[in-house]
Parts: structure tokens; C-alpha cells; sequence
């Protein structure tokens, strides 16, 4: 089932380069692409947290990447969507334990290669986007050295090729979805 939702979460999204070669990728690989021993190469779910007013991020300083970036990981087969699986794990990662995703809706497609840290090759991430509360308790995972809160403007240094324009795309999604407005 998560299988086929996905293909329906991609085929209601604006045609571009992106969704093309994803629905690609999906075609060949079948729902083993959902698997993480399924290929060298699968989906993964993400999800960018955003304080309420939209001006902050919180973000975790991933330890095998050593860059900080969104919370997310592999789809595990208790996960009944894509969507559910980068909510669990933003809830594991940030320790924000009644986070909720603002939409089942994606906001943010990348695909990265990953180096020799990881069993695989690469990640065809898809991103969902949350709201909490700047003052919420965090805590980290192991996955993580650090998680924490950075105006939307004043990002961290150390952060992946192209992060602050995806981060900006989800920004605006998440916003539109949530009917807020920039400005």
C-alpha cells in the first residue's frame, strides 16, 4: 500500500525533471525501492520542522554526514506511507514526540549519492514539512551530534550542496499548505 500511494502522491505533483525521474526510479525498482535492502539505491522520507511562524528550522547535525540537514531516514515496513515514516523519524531525531507533518503533501524531492559511511548508494529522499513549538523539548539521536533551532536566515555553515534552496522551496510549500503568507 505504501507503494502505490507514493506513485499517487508523485503523479498529482506539477510535472518537472524531478518527479519524472523519480516516478522513473520507482517504475524500475518496484516497492523494493521502498525497501532498505531492497537495492543500493531507495526512497527515503524527510521532514523539515518549522517553528509556527515559519522563521526557524530545526535542524540535526547528522554523524555519519557531518553536515546539518533535516531529520528523515529509511522507510521501515511498520510505516503505512512515505509521509508516516519521515514523521517517525523526525519524532526519533528531534525528540519531539506529538510532531505532526502540516500535510500528507510533498514538499522537497533529492536524490544524493552517499559516500563510503553508508550501505548504500544512494537516497531518493522525499520531504514532508511539520510545525512545532520552538520551545518544545529536543533531544538527540544517535544518529545525531547535536539537533537545534536556526532562524531561517542565519543557517549553519555546514550544511549539504543546495540545502538552502530546498529548505527554502519546503519553506514555501509548507506556508502555502498551512495558508500562511511570506512577509
Amino acid at each position: 500500500m505504501p507503494f502505490a500511494n507514493l506513485l499517487t502522491s508523485f503523479r498529482e505533483l506539477p510535472e518537472s525533471e524531478s518527479r519524472d525521474a523519480y516516478l522513473q526510479f520507482l517504475d524500475v525498482a518496484g516497492d523494493a525501492a521502498l525497501r532498505r535492502d531492497g537495492g543500493l539505491e531507495h526512497v527515503t522520507g524527510s521532514c523539515f520542522v518549522f517553528s509556527p511562524e515559519f522563521d526557524h528550522v530545526l535542524l540535526c547535525f547528522h554523524r555519519k554526514g557531518q553536515f546539518w540537514v533535516q531529520f528523515g531516514g529509511h522507510v521501515e515496513s511498520k510505516d503505512a506511507s512515505v509521509a508516516e515514516a519521515a514523521q517517525r523519524e523526525a519524532r526519533e531525531e528531534s525528540g519531539i514526540s506529538d510532531l505532526v507533518l502540516c500535510s500528507p503533501a510533498i514538499v522537497d524531492l533529492d536524490r544524493h549519492d552517499l559516500h563510503a559511511g553508508f550501505s548504500c548508494t544512494a537516497h531518493w529522499d522525499v520531504g514532508f514539512a511539520a510545525a512545532a513549538d520552538p520551545d518544545a523539548e529536543i533531544s538527540v539521536s544517535d544518529e545525531s551530534e547535536d539537533v537545534r533551532w536556526f532562524p531561517i536566515n542565519e543557517l549553519p555553515v555546514q550544511v549539504p550542496a543546495g540545502f538552502c534552496a530546498r529548505l527554502e522551496r519546503a519553506r514555501s510549500a509548507a506556508m502555502s499548505l498551512s495558508g500562511t503568507r511570506i512577509g
